[in-house]
């Protein structure tokens, strides 16, 4: 880490930022649909398992998990300095009628959301979907807004936030900086 950069949530904060958004989520379920949680690859993925174990050890009720490659939904392809690496998505339930949290590290133009929207119709019609993320760091380019957040984080455009999370890094921790 260098000196221009700054945690902004350390293990701790990571869990209660997670709790935070599960409360956010049990309290606008539609009782009676059944819930999914699905993350996109591929820190997404992790939080979506997290955030799944929680509503199911408090609601008691299954929380299927799926993750999503969004690689070939994007809008930026083309232009991206870095070929698409598509890591796979693994939807193993059927989604149709069931409330589907969408779940990402960090929400900033809304393109990865859109993308992730348009990848999960290609699977079914699900009765709703409410998007849930750990950072939502603002300047949306799109009209898409989080359902549930951990945590809002001003920021500018020359800032970088990076999520790391111990299934991938070894450690849970948030970090802003300069954009690397």
């Amino acid at each position: 880490m260098t000196d221009a950069e700054k945690v902004v949530l350390d293990a701790a904060g990571v869990a209660r930022a997670v709790e935070g958004m599960v409360n956010g989520l049990l309290e606008s379920r539609l009782e009676g649909v059944a819930m999914c949680a699905v993350g996109l690859r591929s820190r997404g993925d992790h939080l979506a398992r997290r955030i799944a174990a929680a509503i199911q050890e408090r609601s008691g009720q299954e929380v299927p998990v799926g993750a999503l490659d969004i690689s070939l939904y994007r809008d930026d392809l083309d232009q991206r300095v870095h070929k698409a690496v598509v890591a796979g998505t693994d939807i193993p339930f059927n989604i149709d009628g069931r409330d589907v949290i969408l779940v990402d590290d960090v929400l900033y133009a809304g393109r990865s959301a859109r993308a992730a929207m348009d990848a999960l119709m290609d699977f079914g019609r699900p009765r709703r979907i409410r998007l849930a993320v750990l950072v939502d760091r603002g300047h949306r380019e799109l009209p898409i807004a989080a359902d549930a957040v951990g945590l809002t984080l001003e920021t500018t455009q020359d800032q970088e936030v990076r999520v790391r999370l111990s299934e991938s890094e070894g450690e849970d921790k948030v970090v802003l900086g300069p954009l690397q």
